[in-house]
């Protein structure tokens, strides 16, 4: 049996990408709500929660973006063009986030004001550049044999600006949920109140993108079984289950709040992001550049895939076990006194 070689690597991407999603998006989260602490303290303390983790979680991005530029060079030629000016505005952001997480530490009284505007600055700028490269990716890139043919503003859309609001309050839901699990006291509280606003801006907010994605994009209505007034139930209640795991995921939010859970909360906002992610592969696949280039058209020769997965097979399990252990050894709430060096 031979190896469908581009649909590992398809595979290995979206998990790259899930994974980045997933965990940056709490520690950007944590950024996010940085402004609305209560003191300095607290944001000593949100800081600590995320300071063994939050630069191992960026590795994901790495691999997302790594591999689809070596798995699929054509995908890659076509949608970095499209896309540059947000991309590059979240790496900016994403490097000033990193210098204002050492600097902050460091700066006394006006220099810690500073780096503390900066790191919460680069967290929303962040997670609103990558708002725009996902309304942009899910709008379409207009193509030409292959190359981008478009504009450098085609990205931005009142579409795509929607889905940039709505990912910055799913990353704060997430960054609330993590900071009920990992912190006591007064800041514990003030999170819960956090995700419970974050947690009803996510919903509506979702709500209002997949309502939008049906109007604007007619091929990810048809793919759900809408079209020209008409419902498919048949292909509607096939894909059920993912809509439903993002209710699942909303009422674990919500009564794990009311129950004063410290873990459901995180997980809950886990499942709304699974959720979200699986009904985006759902209405694209196969396609890897929307709306006119599949994977397969896309992958690099077979060989050149098999060689690379080779490494992969090395090195994802050692990316897995090692962020498995990070988490497991920092397990456990933050105190005020944990100071990080």
């Amino acid at each position: 049996m031979t190896l469908d070689l581009p649909l590992i690597w398809a595979g290995i991407i979206a998990l790259g990408v899930l994974m980045y999603v997933l965990l940056d998006g709490f520690d950007l989260g944590v950024g996010i709500l940085f402004p609305f602490a209560g003191s300095p303290a607290e944001r000593d303390v949100m800081m600590d929660s995320v300071a063994p983790v939050w630069d191992g979680n960026e590795t994901w991005l790495v691999l997302g973006g790594g591999g689809l530029f070596a798995a699929f060079p054509a995908a890659y030629g076509a949608l970095m063009p499209a896309l540059y000016i947000p991309i590059l505005l979240m790496l900016m952001a994403l490097i000033l986030r990193g210098v204002a997480f050492e600097f902050r530490l460091r700066g006394r009284r006006r220099g810690k004001r500073f780096w503390t505007a900066a790191f919460a600055f680069g967290s929303i700028t962040a997670t609103l550049a990558q708002g725009l490269v996902l309304g942009g990716f899910i709008q379409g890139v207009t193509t030409r044999d292959g190359q981008f043919a478009g504009g450098a503003f085609d990205w931005l859309t009142p579409y795509s600006l929607l889905v940039a609001v709505g990912l910055v309050a799913g990353y704060a839901l997430l960054g609330a949920t993590w900071l009920i699990w990992k912190t006591d006291d007064e800041l514990h509280g003030r999170a819960r109140r956090w995700a419970w606003r974050a947690a009803g801006a996510t919903a509506g907010l979702l709500a209002a993108v997949s309502l939008a994605t049906l109007f604007v994009h007619p091929r990810i209505a048809r793919r759900w079984g809408f079209e020209a007034g008409a419902v498919d139930f048949g292909e509607l209640l096939m894909l059920a289950p993912i809509p439903l795991l993002g209710l699942a995921g909303l009422a674990a939010i919500v009564i794990g709040l009311r129950r004063r859970s410290h873990g459901w909360p995180f997980l809950g906002a886990f499942g709304v992001f699974l959720s979200g992610y699986l009904g985006l592969a759902v209405s694209f696949f196969p396609n890897i550049v929307p709306y006119d280039m599949t994977y397969r058209q896309a992958a690099s020769a077979e060989n050149a895939l098999g060689l690379m997965l080779a490494g992969v097979l090395i090195l994802l399990p050692a990316i897995l076990g090692y962020t498995a252990w990070v988490y497991w050894v920092f397990r456990g709430k933050v105190s005020a006194d944990a100071g990080y060096h």
